[in-house]
C-alpha cells in the first residue's frame, strides 16, 4: 500500500484561499503587536515612574547611566546622555511611545521599527552590553526583532496598508 503526502496548499477554510500566501501576510502581526504594546508600556512606565526621570537616586535614569558607563561598548554614547539624563530619559520614553503605537497601527511601520531598532541598538550597546552571557541582556532580542519588521513593513491591518489601497485606487481611477 502506498501513501502519498499532501503538497497542495489550499485550505477551504480560508474562503477558498491560499494557506501559505494567508499565513505570509499575517506572520508579522502577532510581533507588531508584541512589539508596540511592550513599547509603549516601556515608554509609559519611565513617564510615570517618579524615580527613573530624575538625575540621581535609586531607580534613575541618571544613576542607571553611571553605572553601566564603564561596562558600556560606547562610554562616549553614555558620555552623552549623561550631559542630561532627565532629558535623555524623556526621549527614551517619548520615543517608545512613538515606535509603539507606529507599529501597532501601522503608520509609517518601517521608519518607527527603524526607530525601534535604533532604541534597541543604543540600549544594548549602553545598558546590556556587560550581560554575560550576552544572551542575557533582552535588548540584543527585540535589535533582532525590529528587523523583519524593518525589511517588510506592516502588509495588513494596518494604515499603510489602507493609504496604499487608497492610492491604489485613485491612481486607476485616472486612467
Amino acid at each position: 500500500m502506498t501513501h502519498s503526502m499532501r503538497t497542495d496548499t489550499h485550505s477551504p477554510y480560508l474562503d477558498g484561499g491560499d494557506w501559505h500566501d494567508t499565513a505570509t501576510r499575517y506572520a508579522l502581526l502577532p510581533l507588531r503587536i508584541f512589539l508596540g504594546v511592550t513599547f509603549v508600556y516601556a515608554g509609559l512606565d519611565k513617564l510615570t515612574d517618579s524615580a527613573f526621570l530624575k538625575d540621581s537616586g535609586s531607580g534613575s535614569i541618571g544613576d542607571l547611566m553611571r553605572t553601566v558607563r564603564d561596562s558600556s561598548a560606547i562610554p562616549a554614547l553614555v558620555d552623552l546622555a549623561l550631559k542630561n539624563p532627565v532629558d535623555f530619559g524623556y526621549a527614551i520614553a517619548f520615543g517608545e511611545i512613538a515606535v509603539g503605537l507606529g507599529v501597532l497601527v501601522g503608520l509609517l511601520t518601517r521608519l518607527a521599527a527603524f526607530g525601534g531598532a535604533l532604541i534597541s541598538l543604543s540600549l544594548w550597546l549602553t545598558v546590556s552590553w556587560g550581560s554575560d552571557p550576552y544572551y542575557y541582556g533582552n535588548d540584543l532580542a527585540y535589535l533582532m526583532a525590529w528587523i523583519p519588521l524593518v525589511l517588510a513593513g506592516a502588509s495588513v491591518l494596518s494604515l499603510d496598508s489602507a493609504l496604499r489601497s487608497r492610492r491604489r485606487q485613485r491612481s486607476g481611477a485616472y486612467r
